[in-house]
């Protein structure tokens, strides 16, 4: 211990107190999430970070406090996204460790097994958590895609074919309800039909919901402003901005790629949207509607 550096001492002792701020964390969500299988993987997991804070003890020689603002930031994001997001969201974050983790490797074997640990034994967990919610990911993947696509043709549409704020709101919302009724009916015997363990009840409420919320988003500024181009401007980066949240959640939780997902629902809305854009102009064109 009197070889290590006052640098060394210094990156042991943010392990440590990464190391306690993450037994914490994986300790909460032990208490707090369904599933034997769930709460055990966890249990297992804090137990873990609490043996490695207590190896990089034995360098310090004194105890470090956790972080009480992480602690409470990954407890409330696995309350409102769900605990596999959280705790993915943290070992993402925790990748950009790994080069401080190999400046201290060769302080010896133990030290080598813990940073092998660090690696391997928690991805390898964190893969068999099962959450309920991610199951349902392929209905809330419908009802946005549909809502946004759909719905922003229909705006784009109704803009120039009415040039009422007003009007296009109400239409829009009139055919979002509508629509998110018939998406939910629709997933509700699709899911029925299917063999697997989704309940069909669950899974048209995550689909209507998500309509429901898209539609919110996309309407909103037709009812709170009066300029009719800029509403449509607001409304497609609305869009945007759901389909990229969205979009990162899923990257995270399911591990899967981001820009890809987000390109190919992004392009859908731009085409769909500019087609409808055509065809409103010429409706109102043509038929010489004027309102």
């Amino acid at each position: 211990m009197s070889q290590l550096s006052e640098t060394d001492l210094r990156h042991i002792a943010g392990f440590q107190k990464n190391e306690i701020t993450e037994h914490h964390i994986y300790k909460n969500l032990s208490e707090r999430v369904d599933g034997v299988k769930n709460r055990r993987i966890f249990a297992q997991i804090a137990d873990d970070e609490l043996r490695h804070y207590q190896v990089w003890k034995k360098f310090t020689g004194r105890d470090v406090e956790p972080d009480r603002f992480r602690i409470w930031f990954f407890s409330l994001i696995a309350s409102l996204l769900g605990f596999t997001f959280a705790v993915k969201l943290m070992e993402n974050g925790e990748k950009n460790a790994q080069k401080a983790y190999e400046r201290v490797s060769n302080m010896g074997s133990q030290i080598g097994a813990l940073i092998k640990d660090e690696e391997e034994h928690e991805q390898a967990l964190l893969t068999v958590l099962d959450e309920e919610r991610l199951q349902y990911t392929g209905s809330i993947v419908l009802g946005l895609n549909d809502a946004l696509v759909e719905l922003t043709g229909a705006l784009a549409g109704l803009t120039f074919a009415l040039q009422n704020t007003r009007l296009v709101a109400l239409t829009a919302m009139i055919t979002g309800f509508a629509a998110a009724l018939s998406m939910a009916s629709s997933e509700y015997l699709s899911t029925k039909t299917e063999a697997g363990a989704k309940s069909p009840v669950k899974a048209s409420i995550y689909t209507g919901v998500a309509y429901i919320i898209a539609v919110a988003v996309l309407i909103a500024p037709y009812l709170l402003l009066n300029d009719i181009y800029l509403s449509l401007a607001l409304a497609f980066g609305g869009a945007l901005t759901v389909i990229a949240l969205f979009n990162y959640y899923v990257s995270v939780a399911q591990e899967v790629p981001f820009k890809s997902r987000f390109l190919e629902m992004a392009g859908l809305i731009v085409v769909v949207s500019g087609i409808s854009f055509l065809a409103g102009l010429a409706i109102r064109h043509f038929f010489g509607v004027t309102v």
